[in-house]
């Protein structure tokens, strides 16, 4: 029982006031609730169940599983491993996509044009779209669920955003194995969407059979600020938002951009990269585009480059997954980071060199492992 307070109003030196005694205030939330809310406890469900649900096109343990490879937890990576070795018998049967752009280029709406239209014609597809994550806080708005409301809708149709978490603009190891899992589920598309012009392209491409550049016309210039490299990547580029008033502008920036694509080397796939215009909002364009990503993928199945640069790309990222695990394990070295922060003091003050203090750390950590 609560103890009844003490007011100095109710004592005989105070005639004309009196504090009545209040009741007890019940709690804000029913116990009974409280009971069945801790008892409710999160299902947990084995590698093997995951699989089961991923080979049976269940979308919510294909997230679950998607959660596991992104997880950077010792024991749920090891989960995740044994799910994807037991899907890669199921896997590849896809058309791997990247899709890249200059910021406001549209990439969101373009992808949701095209991506119903595939739905529509009874194609699964799944888009894995990376999105930009805070370097200070290394949180991640997640947006694209929102500003891809109607494709988000389709029954065929699986988005899921992943907070890039300034690993490389977002794309690595983890993006391929979701990609792995996402086919074993019967998508028979993949879209991947990189955050934009930069670093991340490099990765997308060494995943992906065609590569499309999103651009558009009117920004000035539109040949400065892009790279080289990512122009000699693209197989197709699509010149966005040729609408209104802007039709003119983007058949000029097609004629600029297919000149430049002119003075690049032959491609070893044997396709000459297109240049195409579109406009996602009015859907007109999209229809040529898919035409030109299907006659690419028809030449290089033929002439076998198609399964060349598949197996490239699955030498190239076990060399890369090798790298990663060799610096993760490097720098989780107990006591170890404390000795290189010690030496980065030296070599700021010049007491010793770059090369002598690197050279020190490795024998640390060599001579653990011997």
């Amino acid at each position: 029982m609560k103890e009844k307070e003490h007011h100095i109003e109710n004592e005989a030196g105070f005639k004309a006031l009196k504090v009545n005694e209040g009741i007890e205030q019940p709690p804000s939330v029913h116990p009974e609730a409280v009971r069945r809310f801790l008892q409710k406890k999160k299902k947990d469900y084995s590698p093997e169940q995951l699989t089961a649900g991923i080979l049976q096109g269940d979308i919510t343990l294909l997230s679950k599983a998607v959660t596991l490879v992104e997880s950077s937890k010792p024991e749920h990576q090891k989960e995740a491993a044994g799910i994807i070795r037991n899907c890669l018998p199921y896997s590849g049967k896809s058309v791997r996509i990247g899709i890249t752009g200059v910021p406001g280029a549209g990439k969101s709406t373009f992808i949701e044009a095209l991506g119903t239209k595939l739905t529509s014609e009874g194609h699964k597809l799944a888009v894995l779209a990376i999105d930009p994550s805070s370097e200070r806080s290394k949180g991640s708005i997640l947006g694209d669920k929102t500003r891809m409301e109607a494709l988000a809708g389709e029954k065929n149709a699986y988005i899921r955003p992943s907070p890039s978490a300034g690993s490389l603009g977002g794309v690595a190891r983890k993006t391929r194995e979701t990609v792995i899992l996402c086919e074993a589920a019967g998508f028979d598309t993949i879209f991947i969407e990189t955050v934009g012009v930069g670093q991340s392209e490099t990765a997308v491409h060494s995943m992906t059979d065609f590569f499309l550049l999103l651009m558009i016309s009117g920004a000035g210039d539109e040949l400065q600020g892009i790279k080289r490299g990512i122009m000699e990547m693209a197989d197709l580029v699509a010149i966005n938002k040729a609408d209104g008033n802007n039709r003119e502008r983007a058949g000029l920036a097609r004629l600029n951009f297919q000149n430049a694509l002119h003075l690049f080397p032959a491609r070893d796939s044997g396709w000459d990269p297109k240049v195409l215009t579109c406009s996602a909002i009015e859907k007109s364009g999209i229809n040529e585009i898919w035409s030109a990503i299907t006659e690419y993928l028809a030449l290089t199945r033929n002439n076998g480059f198609f399964q060349k640069n598949r197996n490239q790309q699955s030498s190239y990222w076990m060399y890369e997954t090798i790298d990663e695990q060799l610096r993760q394990h490097f720098y989780h070295q107990p006591g170890l980071k404390a000795r290189v922060a010690d030496l980065e003091k030296q070599v700021i003050r010049e007491e010793i060199s770059s090369f002598e203090a690197a050279q020190q750390v490795l024998e640390i950590y060599f001579g653990r492992l011997i």
